[in-house]
């Protein structure tokens, strides 16, 4: 609303295309003076989603960078457009998903977004499996078996846990069921990460799984 064209500038060009394309301009959805920073917090770029998602039409926008600031929120836009059989035509970019080219541009858009959620998944893995063969701690919750040390950041063992660890996998090796694992464990009063006494058999089965 502020800076670079004018939203009169931006509607004149999309009803021009609107014009020329043979397409009925069923409504102008304006947030004026919000900035495009973020996607959910425009309350007419919501509605304008969801009404040409109803009507399976086409959106228009004068730019991309009027969409979405973010290639994330773009990204995620355009894979909302296309599982509700949309189209998208932004002005300044000519992508036009009317057309076979637009949607060979548009399908490629969500596959380097999913190339790009894979890759910072990958490292997130690969991250956290260093840290943890270097015993350092991966999230906010200390592991039961080991406690933190002074330094925040690196796990010392816990005796006394590591201890019941031990047991836990001994008991399992004997036959026993997650549920009896954890009765035995309520019963003999052994606490939980959290200090608890009673135990859950799904506690003891992330601890057996980590434990694999």
């Amino acid at each position: 609303a502020v800076d670079g064209v004018s939203l009169e500038a931006q509607q004149a060009k999309i009803t021009a295309w609107c014009l020329s394309n043979d397409t009925e301009l069923a409504g102008v959805f304006v947030d004026a003076g919000i900035s495009g920073k973020r996607s959910d917090n425009r309350p007419q770029l919501q509605a304008a989603l969801d009404a040409v998602c109803k009507s399976k039409g086409v959106l228009v926008v004068y730019s991309l960078s009027r969409l979405a600031r973010s290639t994330k929120d773009t990204i995620g836009i355009s894979e909302r457009l296309e599982k509700s059989g949309a189209d998208l035509v932004s002005l300044s970019e000519k992508l036009d998903t009317t057309s076979a080219a637009g949607k060979m541009v548009f399908r490629l858009m969500a596959v380097l977004a999913e190339f790009e959620r894979d890759q910072i998944s990958e490292r997130t893995r690969c991250g956290l499996a260093f840290k943890r063969s270097q015993g350092k701690r991966v999230s906010r919750k200390i592991p039961f078996g080991f406690d933190i040390a002074a330094d925040g950041d690196t796990l010392i063992e816990n005796a006394q846990e590591q201890s019941a660890l031990t047991m836990i996998q001994d008991l399992r090796a004997t036959g026993l069921t997650l549920r009896a694992i954890s009765a035995e464990l309520t019963t003999r009063g052994i606490k939980t990460k959290e200090g608890h006494t009673e135990w859950q058999h799904s506690m003891v089965g992330k601890l057996l799984s980590r434990a694999a």
